[in-house]
């Protein structure tokens, strides 16, 4: 690696002397050329497709592949590029690709060198595209397999432009005989479409193995839900093929979703006894599959000649570790606990590495506290380079139910004395569970407990919103009693009617209290009545953290498990039932961990004893459940890491990592 790194800076200073030359040059070539052409606008690259591809002759049954095969990667040919030389170097950038008038949500990037013109994707974006991402430990550089072998692996250079890591794909692109044009902030890409030329289906002992005969590299995208699946890349077939694999009759259209360029869970047809059937749309081959209980699809690729594999297994997780950036590991792993394997997803933030990492609360509106969105959306808006789901929320008024406080402002009270996570700027981190005592009390010594601080947690008794919580509180329950203090004098009483129908502007100079099945109240708070709010954080020193939020319950503290569902008011269903994870924690090398755990092979989620004992086992000092099942999701650069997006639900926030200053 450092002899790599030496003969990169050789090439740089060289590239450097040879630059002042070339300028001179191109600017006497363009002051001729623009003098006598008319302004040209829009640019485009022709990308030469001179990949000579190998022919073999196979077996008619599915071949056995070995493992080297199975991670093989071949060394991508250098293609000769043809360029339109751009009269700046400044780089072009975007947020979609058409790939084949397919519009795909893609961060990507363009950038002139010299006289080469370099494109660029955003790397979770390429991996969705069927490029598989391999181990590394260095953030400039990322091995990556795509109809090639593994005695020597591509390596492709990459650029880090907050939020997004991107892959220059240049060459790739050369290899699938790309058209490339860059429109506004869209990225038409254009090839032909492979053909399938045969299909092989085989058993193995641990699932199904089906490959696709392909006459040249492609890309594509892969979906899936509990039972069923689909792989979709730009390709055609001989009518032979649909007829051994005949489509289902009025399939839905495959469409996006708002969250993920994927196939929506209505566009996958119910399941049939064959596994695979296959479909044409729109310049597409849409293969369906039934999965089995407990089973997911692995899908890659191999040259000479081209295949693309499709593994229907119970481990469909591939392992790595790539150091995404300084302060940034990926990592994915299978961990034994007793008898069962949990596939595990987590990402290592560490600041000490990175001191311009921040961490904060995200949520879904920024008008107010309703709302939920997809933690993929959430993320992108927010503009956060990784993320996790967060707490919990009602999913039918999509209000928060739990802590949320960022720079010093409680968005959102804590409920129930629930675990939380607290940090600070100076990158402390604090686990413990977590209340919130309020007293409201009157100019003649009444006192009031407040019971919860712009909270969707409803309970008999008195409750505070403050402007944080947004413009207006919304009714929760039949006749509360609306109570608006302003400069800490009460100015109205309101009596509100059915839960939802009523509406109440929050003061933006004090705050709104709502008396809930507690009419009594009311009488120590007449008109004119000056009031004076007091906040303790139990424990005391939560307020010092500017940053909070809650979910639960805890898991570990101090490196010993300390879970008590009951303590933190959770129902001994929840407490027992097997599901899909999400935790947030600090190990014992100073790091932050947030990590995500699907269903163990063969079989379901972890139980939150499981949840714990798999986060010592990652080495956490420190750790936190968080809202789990279909909330779970982990976002890093653009996409989800541990899930298909059809199946993540929308949430109501999350913990955003984020890279200072923004762009």
């Amino acid at each position: 690696m450092k002899i790599l790194k030496n003969q990169l800076k050789f090439r740089q200073l060289r590239q450097s002397q040879r630059k002042k030359w070339l300028t001179r040059v191109l600017s006497y070539l363009l002051t001729a050329f623009f003098s006598l052409a008319m302004p040209v606008a829009g640019f485009a690259i022709a990308l030469a497709f001179n990949q000579k591809f190998v022919t073999a002759t196979e077996p008619v049954e599915v071949p056995t592949i070995t493992q080297s095969d199975r991670l093989s990667t071949a060394e991508i040919p250098q293609t000769t590029v043809e360029q339109i030389v751009q009269q700046s170097s400044a780089p072009i950038q975007g947020n979609k690709i058409a790939l084949n008038n397919v519009t795909l949500t893609v961060a990507w990037r363009q950038w002139q060198e010299g006289q080469q013109t370099h494109l660029a994707i955003a790397d979770t974006d390429a991996s969705s595209l069927g490029v598989e991402l391999l181990s590394t430990n260095n953030p400039a550089l990322q091995p990556i397999s795509w109809f090639s072998s593994s005695s020597n692996n591509p390596i492709l250079q990459t650029r880090f432009a907050n939020p997004y890591r991107y892959l220059d794909v240049t060459d790739l692109l050369a290899q699938a005989g790309a058209r490339v044009q860059a429109l506004g902030d869209t990225l038409k890409i254009d090839f032909t479409p492979a053909k399938i030329e045969n299909i092989r289906l085989g058993t193995q002992t641990w699932g199904q193995r089906i490959v696709l005969d392909l006459d040249r590299p492609t890309f594509w995208q892969v979906s899936q839900a509990r039972d069923r699946g689909v792989v979709i890349l730009p390709a055609t077939a001989e009518a032979a093929l649909f007829e051994r694999f005949p489509p289902i009759p009025t399939t839905p259209s495959v469409s996006e979703t708002e969250q993920e360029d994927a196939v929506s869970p209505d566009s996958i047809t119910e399941s049939e006894p064959s596994p695979l059937r296959l479909e044409s749309k729109n310049g597409r081959i849409i293969v369906h599959l039934n999965l089995t209980a407990a089973k997911g699809l692995r899908v890659w690729s191999l040259p000479s000649p081209n295949r693309l594999v499709i593994d229907i297994t119970d481990e469909p997780t591939l392992e790595r570790d790539i150091r995404w950036m300084p302060g940034v590991l990926w990592r994915q792993r299978y961990i034994e606990l007793e008898e069962s394997r949990f596939p595990v997803v987590w990402l290592e933030i560490d600041p000490q590495v990175n001191p311009d990492l921040q961490i904060q609360p995200i949520w879904a509106s920024p008008e107010g506290l309703p709302g939920t969105k997809p933690l993929v959306t959430l993320a992108r808006e927010a503009k956060a380079l990784a993320a996790i789901n967060g707490g919990f929320f009602n999913r039918n008024n999509q209000l928060p139910l739990g802590a949320i406080r960022r720079e010093g402002i409680w968005y959102s009270g804590p409920i129930l004395n629930r675990g939380a996570i607290a940090w600070n700027d100076e990158g402390i981190i604090r686990f413990d569970r977590l209340s919130l005592r309020e007293t409201l009390t009157t100019s003649v010594g009444q006192r009031l407990p407040v019971l919860f601080l712009n909270s969707g947690y409803v309970q008999a008794g008195i409750a505070r919103y403050t402007p944080a919580w947004g413009a207006s509180y919304t009714t929760l329950i039949d006749n509360e009693i609306i109570v608006l203090v302003e400069n800490n004098l009460v100015t109205r009483q309101l009596q509100a009617g059915k839960a939802g129908e009523d509406s109440f502007a929050i003061p933006s100079n004090g705050y709104l209290l709502t008396l809930r099945a507690y009419p009594e109240a009311a009488n120590y708070l007449p008109l004119g009545t000056t009031v004076n709010i007091t906040s303790v954080a139990v424990p005391e020193d939560f307020a010092n953290y500017p940053q909070i939020l809650g979910a639960g319950p805890l898991l570990v503290k101090n490196r010993q498990i300390v879970l008590d569902p009951e303590a933190e008011k959770f129902s001994q269903s929840f407490s027992q039932q097997t599901a899909i994870r999400s935790a947030i924690a600090t190990s014992n090398n100073g790091t932050l961990i947030i990590a995500t755990v699907h269903g163990r092979v063969a079989g379901q989620g972890p139980n939150l004893q499981e949840l714990a004992q798999l986060m010592q086992l990652l080495g956490a000092v420190d750790a936190l459940n968080l809202d789990g099942g279909s909330s779970t999701s982990l976002y890093l650069g653009g996409q989800l890491l541990d899930r298909s997006p059809v199946t993540a639900a929308r949430i109501h926030n999350g913990i955003g990592i984020f890279l200072q200053p923004l762009p």
